[in-house]
C-alpha cells in the first residue's frame, strides 16, 4: 500500500476531532512530507491547517529556509506563521528544542489552536528509546514518544524516514537538509550516523528489539494511567490544563508509589516531569499550604486547599475591551461572550455570567491593591481576599481576569460581582459570559 493510502487509514487511530491544528514545519523532508500529506487527506481528517515555522537563527541559511517554508505553504493553500527565535550559532540542542516548542505553543495560543502536529517518525522513535536507555531513563521514559501527549500530536510515528524522503522526492517537493542532522557533535546525530549503524551491523533485529522495549514500557505507562481512575480517594481532577489530587491521600502512600502516581498524573496533562522534579513536587506535601515549586517549561507544583496541583503555564493577555452590543473575545485561556438582553431580577455574586449597565468594559489581569465593592456586601474588599474566599489557588490568580468599568473593578468571574454598574431588573443590559477553556 502506498504511503498516502496508509496515512489516510492512520488518521482515524489518532482520535482527533476536525478543527484547527498547527503543523510544525521545519523545512526538512519529514515536516514537508507531513504538511503535504495533511493537505492531500483533508477529506479524511477535516483539519483546518496552519503551518508554523520557527526560524532559530542558528544556521546562516535560516532566513532562506523560513521563506522556503512560507512559499511551500502558499503553494499548498495553507496559512503560515513564521516565528523568529534569534538564538545564534552557538545554541545547544536542548535550548533550541525548548525555544522551538515554546514559540510554537505560544503561536497556537494566539491563534486559538489546540493541537500542535510534529513530523516525528518511526526512526525518531528508535533513536529516542536508545537515547533514553543511554541516559538512564526510568521505565516510563523507555516508552518513547506517544502519538498524542497533551496538545502535542505525532501522526507519523508508524512511518519510516526513508519512505517519507521518497515521498518528498516523488512529489517534487523542496526540502532543506540541515547540516546539524549529520554533525556527530550533536548527540542524536552521532547516534544516528555512527552508533546505530554499528549496532545494526551486529544485531540484525536491533530496531525491532528497541521498538518492543518501547511497546512494553508504553503498556506499563497505560496501566498506571488507568489506575488513577480506580483510586477514588486520590480524587484526580483535570483543571485549567493541569491536574490536582487530594494531598492527604498522596501523602499516605510510600515514596515509591507516590512518585509513580505523580508521574502518571503529569503524563496525563503533558507536564514534563521526571523523578527529580517529582521529588520536588512531593516535598511540598510536608510544607505549609500555599507553597509552590517550579517544574520546568512554565509548569509549577502547588499545595493549596488540601490539594497538590500540577499547574500548567497559562497565557495571559494584557487587556481586552468588550466592544459593541454583541461579540466574543479571548483573554488567556478564558472565552468571553457578550450581548444585550433584559437584566434578571437578581444576580449572583459568584457566577460566571453578569449583567451591566451600558458602559465601556475592559478585561485585564488583577493587580495587588485592586479592590471591589461586593454585591449585597459592605465596604470595599481586596481582590486577593476575594480569591482566597473563593479558594482560587495562588498559581491561578495571575491568569484570572477582572472586568473593569472605568477605574473600578466591577466583576471577577466566578468569584465576586460588584454592585457597580448594576442594572435595574428588566431593563436592557449587557450580558457577559466568561468560561475558562
Amino acid at each position: 500500500m502506498e504511503l498516502l493510502a496508509r496515512v489516510r487509514d492512520h488518521w482515524h487511530s489518532l482520535g482527533l476531532p476536525p478543527g484547527p491544528v498547527l503543523v510544525a514545519v521545519s523545512g526538512g523532508a519529514d515536516s514537508v512530507a507531513l504538511l503535504d500529506l495533511l493537505v492531500r487527506t483533508r477529506d479524511v481528517h477535516g483539519f483546518d491547517l496552519v503551518a508554523g515555522h520557527v526560524d532559530h537563527g542558528i544556521h546562516p541559511d535560516s532566513g532562506a529556509v523560513a521563506r522556503q517554508v512560507a512559499e511551500l505553504a502558499a503553494e499548498l493553500g495553507v496559512a503560515c506563521d513564521v516565528e523568529a527565535a534569534g538564538l545564534g550559532p552557538d545554541t545547544g540542542e536542548t535550548e533550541a528544542r525548548e525555544a522551538r516548542y515554546r514559540l510554537l505553543f505560544a503561536l497556537a495560543d494566539r491563534l486559538g489552536i489546540g493541537p500542535v502536529l510534529t513530523a516525528h517518525h518511526a526512526d525518531d522513535q528508535v533513536e529516542t528509546i536508545l537515547l533514553r536507555v543511554l541516559g538512564g531513563s526510568g521505565p516510563a521514559g523507555l516508552a518513547g514518544m506517544a502519538p498524542v501527549t497533551g496538545r502535542l500530536v505525532r501522526p507519523l510515528l508508524p512511518f519510516r524516514r526513508d519512505e517519507l524522503a521518497r515521498y518528498v522526492e516523488e512529489r517534487g517537493l523542496v526540502a532543506w537538509h540541515d547540516p546539524a542532522n549529520r554533525d556527530p557533535a550533536h548527540l542524536r546525530s552521532w547516534l544516528r550516523q555512527e552508533l546505530l549503524p554499528m549496532v545494526r551491523g551486529r544485531v540484525q533485529e536491533a530496531d525491532a528489539h528497541l521498538v518492543r522495549v518501547g511497546a512494553l514500557a508504553a503498556r506499563d505507562r497505560r496501566a498506571w494511567d488507568r489506575l488513577l481512575d480506580h483510586l477514588p480517594d486520590l480524587d484526580a481532577r483535570t483543571e485549567g490544563g493541569g491536574i490536582s489530587v487530594a494531598a492527604n491521600c498522596l501523602r499516605s502512600y510510600d515514596s515509591t508509589l507516590a512518585e509513580t502516581l505523580l508521574l502518571a498524573l503529569a503524563r496525563r496533562v503533558g507536564c514534563p516531569l521526571g523523578p527529580v522534579r517529582a521529588a520536588r513536587a512531593l516535598d511540598l506535601l510536608g510544607k505549609p499550604s500555599g507553597r509552590s515549586a517550579p517544574l520546568g517549561q512554565g509548569w509549577r507544583a502547588e499545595l493549596a486547599f488540601g490539594r497538590l496541583r500540577l499547574v500548567a503555564p497559562d497565557p495571559v493577555s494584557s487587556s481586552v475591551e468588550l466592544c459593541g452590543a454583541e461579540g466574543t473575545g479571548e483573554w488567556g485561556r478564558w472565552r468571553l461572550r457578550w450581548r444585550t438582553e433584559p437584566s434578571p431580577e437578581r444576580q449572583t455574586r459568584d457566577g460566571f455570567t453578569a449583567w451591566f449597565q451600558p458602559a465601556p468594559l475592559v478585561v485585564r489581569p488583577w493587580s495587588p491593591g485592586d479592590r471591589v465593592r461586593p454585591l449585597a456586601g459592605t465596604g470595599r474588599r481586596l481582590v486577593v481576599r476575594c480569591f482566597q474566599d473563593a479558594r482560587v489557588p495562588r498559581s491561578r490568580r495571575e491568569a484570572w481576569p477582572v472586568v473593569t468599568g472605568g477605574a473600578s473593578v466591577v466583576w471577577i468571574p466566578g468569584v465576586c460581582r460588584s454592585d457597580a454598574l448594576l442594572p435595574s431588573p428588566g431593563v436592557e443590559a449587557l450580558r457577559v459570559d466568561a468560561e475558562h477553556a
